[in-house]
């Protein structure tokens, strides 16, 4: 028998879960009482210190929105910049990403960065960036990325891989023929925050972990110590 089949018996599942390591370690050191008065150079910091450590794909995040039914959504995106305004990211407006933050333009961005033991977690308000702006950055993408924006589907229903791939070459090709060809539904977004929290793992699971809130974009950031 294989381990597929050992984990369909009753209460293994849970058995072999439970006995999954975590926190292997070395984890990384953080003291609250050096942290910045800003967040987003301890963000910096810690990307920083992920991407040296070799993390694959250290810029991934989790976005989590509101779906039409009231209940949550979340996928993970690549990070496409982060600065004093707040950190940036890009969706099609007609996907269903898109959709949700048109009807509500509030969000939330979590990282995890596993060999350190490490998770930033970021909420607030997403305000999207003007057309200009928005095809500069698909411009700056690869052409198979363009040409998957141009397709407009995100997430329809598909009948088979062949109407895909026959779509998707059909505007690679329109792309090849016109390099400055954009899709319009292309939008960048800034996550503006009221909230950041700083997660650090240990082993005893006494966590540190360390919250930035302001009330608005306005305020200046007020720091506190959280209970694990």
């Amino acid at each position: 028998m294989g381990a597929s089949d050992d984990l369909g018996q009753a209460g293994s599942v849970r058995e072999w879960l439970r006995g999954l390591e975590v926190f292997a370690g070395p984890l990384a050191d953080f003291d609250p009482a050096g942290a910045p008065a800003e967040p987003v150079e301890l963000f910096l910091g810690w990307l920083t210190e992920a991407v040296e450590a070799g993390v694959p794909d250290a810029h991934a995040m989790t976005l989590s929105t509101v779906g039409e039914d009231g209940g949550p959504d979340a996928r993970v995106l690549i990070l496409k910049n982060v600065d004093a305004d707040g950190w940036q990211f890009a969706v099609h407006a007609g996907s269903p990403k898109g959709r949700q933050l048109a009807d509500l333009p509030r969000a939330a961005l979590t990282f995890y960065w596993p060999p350190q033991g490490r998770q930033v977690r970021v909420r607030g308000t997403v305000e999207p960036a003007s057309p200009e702006q928005s095809a500069a950055d698909l411009l700056a993408r690869a052409p198979s990325a363009r040409a998957e924006a141009l397709l407009g589907r995100q997430s329809s229903h598909l009948e088979s891989a062949g109407e895909r791939d026959r779509a998707f070459r059909a505007a690679l090709a329109r792309i090849e023929s016109d390099p400055a060809l954009i899709s319009t539904e292309w939008t960048l977004y800034t996550l503006v925050p009221i909230a950041i929290e700083f997660w650090q793992a240990d082993k005893d699971r006494v966590h540190t972990r360390l919250r930035y809130e302001r009330p608005d974009r306005h305020s200046p950031w007020e720091r506190h110590m959280l209970w694990p």
